[in-house]
């Protein structure tokens, strides 16, 4: 290849199109066909593989795996990342999935090939003349992981940066042929923590190659190689330079001219020239030197709302095709007590985790349209931030961000927990230094990247004074940016923002403890107590973790090496117990309860007085830990159908109308009441913004409304608008309403279901003459139904047949991350599934799925295993159980036994006539239909079969 005619001259203009991405005049792309060999045996370097030509072929950009290089999956391959559930190994459900030909992991995607260690990629590469005395430099975007490169038989050095492009300087070549020579090993080359994103098989994968631009540089023996931006929002531009090459003389004409340009209107707003020998110069190497630049008006600043851009150009005036063109953003970010301020106006970071998860490709994109897609798709759901779990992602993500008007919680490539510590001496802590130098270096003039941590949860006994040290250093010198110690913990007082996990309504470990679990339904609850002992802002750690049921359908879109072989042992248990009919509705169900988890769990951090933001975990699935599908958008960053954006920003927005109500539960002789406020983070403050409110029926019919009092919104959370009552006497009942609130003459409106039932009767009504209501099947209940008889069953919780080995544990949210990963966690279920047109449940509204009233029930109610009854037994309220077990649930049923009929509920009504008006309902609509004709159920069970789903006492 001869690149001298392939030289490319790069107008300032187009720098700036580009994302400003910093590119000398002469640069020439070494995409294409490569040489190539795997080093099985490490026996590359000592065999000196560089002084010749290597045997196979393949394209870079690429990875070994996309292009069908390495060994087929066994029950021995060598994985990087923590199994936590080893049962994959050893368990007879599992030993089908470990047979040669048909091997299928559970706990992530899984390669179609796989191989760990050295590969070598090698292309002859022809300098021109005109580049005799140039100084040459390679630049390899995102490698995975250690690069070595040889020019011809010499060793130009090694990198092992996970986050940014390794760039090796090859100094001046003579003119001709030379043979480059990279050697990629992707194993673990420091331990940053087996389960690091950056590196584990959990996410990305592991995969071995080089993607992105793969590029040679031409420069002059003295020019920029680096310019560090701080911008003031004053309008004031200081820009730090670093040369390359040896200085010229004092006496030497040139000048260093460094220009603004404004993106948008594309002209430059200031500019400076300044001889330089004149300018401050430090002794040590590499040369130095600082320019002050200032825009002669007031700049435009950069925030969500308003993403303005600016680039600074320099170039040396003895070599003006040279140019750097680096992008930056006026916007500066501190905090105010606990709470963020950008550009002075308060800010709620609302964010979701990106775990480098991309199933098409294997790794991150490095092209600016597909970050773009995907930041859009984030934004639409009323997002505003992404954290990048463990890694950090390429230039592209950073340009799409900047130009979109978004945030971002970017961490030094590290998870340093369970296979390494921090603070211990080991490898990981110099290398943590250096990674995140790199990536300050890289990236820290974006605007889009405001916050940092060290890592994720990080481990070791010395780990809280390691990092005091790095968030000390580096608070001090890196004004751009807020740093914290890591995501999760520790809370140190070096740091300038907290991460932590307490403030939400579900944690690890917590089970059915939990507040959506163990207290009835409301909207009080928030974090104050929490953020009033804290003095810096607090972000909530990987809230809602809540999951969905696998959306089979999905399978499909795997067009790439990583299959979901997880999701294929998932649809053959659910075939193997009869059920795969129902795995739409699954989806569908499940994925409503769990939107409605996120909902509260979002606004109870809204509804918080100071708090600084919250990270999902997340807006979409996390394929690995045992499969965490946690997301309302799959892997892919897709709906799943259940819900939809817009639907998503009526609870998380710049603006969120907020409503505190003591329960959701009510008797049609009762007052509704709630208190309205806002959670407001727009550009600015809301003048005479008037609140209006409805209760609207199932209909849509609205049965009362009004409007609170005109004020002033500002910037802020928790903020008061007014109180809100309603007779509910006149309401039909039993009867599901929405309480809706909307701001006038905005898109903002949010609302909150409410259940009216009849008020509690002076005496219990009895029980249809017809129907024998009992909670034993004893001598009675058989003879009854012996007879032809009606039975209504009540079976108390506590007599409800269990599994030994794998209980299932009802609870009213959905499962927490997964089962696999939590060693069976409580709940183990995934809410309701039901037909709200059965006449069973007539007298009772509700949902195919599961929603607030219903944790009434399910805290008082324990599932029937259905699986040893006829196959055609259909719950007439199902459980849905995890997709690990996928067994048949039930809370309500019926059968023919003997010569009668029998229903069947192991939900506990036995106060029903008490003060409990959602089981009191259950109760009426289900002996309602016991004594109608509509009951008539066709599927014939023995005696036998039914007592197997009780225990004795």
């Amino acid at each position: 290849m001869r690149i001298g005619c392939l030289s490319l001259l790069t107008s300032l203009f187009l720098a700036a199109s580009e994302g400003d991405r910093s590119r000398p005049a002469d640069t020439v792309s070494l995409a294409g066909p490569w040489r190539f060999q795997l080093d099985r045996a490490d026996a590359g370097i000592p065999d000196r593989w560089f002084t010749r030509t290597l045997p196979d072929k393949i394209t870079l950009p690429g990875t070994l795996p996309l292009q069908g290089i390495g060994d087929p999956v066994t029950v021995a391959t060598q994985w990087i990342g923590g199994i936590f559930d080893r049962s994959w190994f050893d368990s007879p459900d599992y030993a089908p999935y470990r047979q040669p030909g048909n091997v299928k992991v559970p706990f992530w995607l899984q390669p179609e090939k796989y191989y760990a260690g050295a590969a070598w990629y090698q292309r002859d590469v022809t300098i021109p003349a005109n580049w005799a005395a140039r100084h040459l430099v390679l630049t390899l975007e995102r490698p995975h992981w250690e690069t070595r490169v040889w020019i011809d038989d010499r060793l130009i050095g090694t990198a092992d940066a996970l986050g940014t492009a390794h760039v090796h300087d090859l100094g001046v070549l003579t003119p001709g042929t030379h043979r480059l020579t990279v050697r990629v090993d992707n194993r673990m080359i420091v331990d940053v923590g087996e389960n690091s994103h950056s590196i584990s098989d959990h996410t990305q994968g592991n995969w071995n190659g080089i993607v992105g631009r793969i590029e040679l540089s031409a420069h002059a023996p003295f020019g920029l190689a680096h310019q560090r931006i701080i911008p003031r929002n004053d309008g004031t531009v200081r820009v730090a330079l670093t040369f390359r090459g040896t200085p010229p003389p004092a006496s030497s004409p040139a000048h260093v001219v460094v220009a603004i340009r404004d993106r948008q209107a594309r002209m430059i707003v200031a500019r400076t020239s300044a001889p330089l020998a004149s300018l401050p110069a430090t002794p040590a190497q590499p040369f130095t030197t600082e320019v002050t630049v200032k825009l002669t008006a007031p700049p435009q600043l950069w925030n969500e709302f308003s993403p303005h851009l600016y680039t600074v150009e320099s170039h040396l005036s003895s070599d003006p095709a040279d140019v750097l063109a680096t992008s930056f953003g006026f916007r500066e970010l501190t905090t105010q007590g606990t709470q963020f301020v950008l550009n002075g106006q308060k800010t709620f970071f609302r964010g979701t985790l990106d775990c480098a998860n991309y199933p098409r490709t294997g790794h991150p994109p490095t092209d600016v349209a597909e970050w773009k897609r995907i930041l859009g798709i984030i934004k639409s759901h009323g997002l505003n931030l992404v954290r990048f779990h463990s890694w950090c992602p390429p230039e592209a993500a950073f340009v799409a961000a900047d130009e979109l008007g978004f945030y971002f919680h970017v961490e030094a490539s590290s998870w340093p927990n369970h296979s390494t510590k921090l603070g211990s001496g080991q490898p990981v802590d110099a290398w943590l230094y250096a990674e995140t130098d790199r990536i300050l270096r890289a990236y820290g003039h974006h605007p889009s990247f405001v916050l940092m941590a060290c890592g994720n949860e990080p481990g070791g006994p010395q780990h809280r004074t390691w990092l005091a040290k790095w968030v000390n250093h580096y608070k001090t010198t890196e004004p751009r940016i807020l740093f914290t110690s890591a995501a999760g913990w520790p809370e140190l007082a070096e740091n300038q923002w907290h991460s932590s996990p307490k403030p939400r309504i579900h944690a690890w470990g917590d089970g059915l403890k939990s507040r959506i679990n163990a207290r009835a339904p409301e909207t009080l609850t928030d974090y104050r107590d929490f953020i009033s002992k804290r003095t810096v802002p607090v972000i909530s750690h990987e809230i809602g973790q809540w999951c969905v049921y696998p959306n089979f359908a999905e399978i499909e879109k795997y067009t790439g090496y990583l299959k979901a072989r997880n999701f294929e042992i998932f649809r053959d248990t659910l075939r193997a117990r009869g059920l795969a009919d129902q795995a739409k509705a699954f989806l569908l169900a499940s994925g409503k309860l769990q939107t409605l988890c996120y909902k509260e769990d979002i606004e109870s951090a809204l509804r918080t007085p100071g708090m600084g933001g919250f990270e999902l975990l997340d807006l979409h699935d996390f394929p690995g830990q045992g499969t965490a599908l946690v997301g309302v958008l799959d892997a892919f960053w897709e709906e799943k159908g259940y819900v939809t954006p817009a639907e998503y920003r009526r609870f998380c927005d710049t603006t969120v109308p907020l409503a505190r109500l003591a329960r959701r539960v009510f008797t049609a002789d009762e007052t509704f009441s709630a208190d309205v406020e806002v959670a407001h983070f727009g550009p600015a403050p809301l003048p005479a913004a008037v609140a209006t409110w409805q209760l609207v029926d199932d209909s849509q019919r609205v049965v009362a409304h009004g409007q609170l009092p005109a004020q002033t919104i500002p910037v802020d959370n928790a903020v008061a608008l007014g109180h809100v009552s309603a007779s509910l006497r006149q309401l039909p009942a039993p009867a599901r309403y929405r309480f809706v609130v909307a701001l006038q003459n905005t898109p903002f409106e949010n609302d909150w279901h409410i259940w009216v039932y009849p008020p509690k009767p002076a005496t219990p009504p009895p029980a249809p003459s017809s129907v024998l209501v009992t909670s034993a099947l004893d001598a009675a209940a058989l003879s009854a139904l012996e007879a032809g008889g009606r039975v209504f069953l009540t079976i108390p919780p506590a007599r409800v047949r269990n599994d030994v080995g794998a209980k299932v544990a009802l609870g009213f949210s959905s499962i927490f991350w997964n089962t696999a990963w939590t060693r069976g966690q409580a709940p183990t279920t995934l809410g309701i599934l039901c037909d709200p047109a059965h006449p069973a449940l007539s007298a009772f509204p509700t949902d195919f799925h599961s929603n607030w009233q219903w944790w009434y029930l399910v805290s008082r109610a324990a599932p029937l295993r259905l699986d040893a009854l006829p196959a055609a037994t259909q719950p007439i309220v199902q459980v849905i159980d995890d997709w690990f077990t996928a067994r048949k649930l039930g809370l309500v049923f019926e059968a023919q036994v003997r010569r009668g009929r029998l229903l069947v509920c192991s939900i506990d009504l036995s106060d029903a006539a008490g003060d409990n008006p959602v089981a009191r309902q259950l109760r009426a609509s289900l002996l309602a239909y016991a004594a109608s004709d509509r009951f008539a159920p066709t599927v014939a069970v023995d005696d036998a079969a039914l007592a197997g789903l009780f225990t004795e006492k």
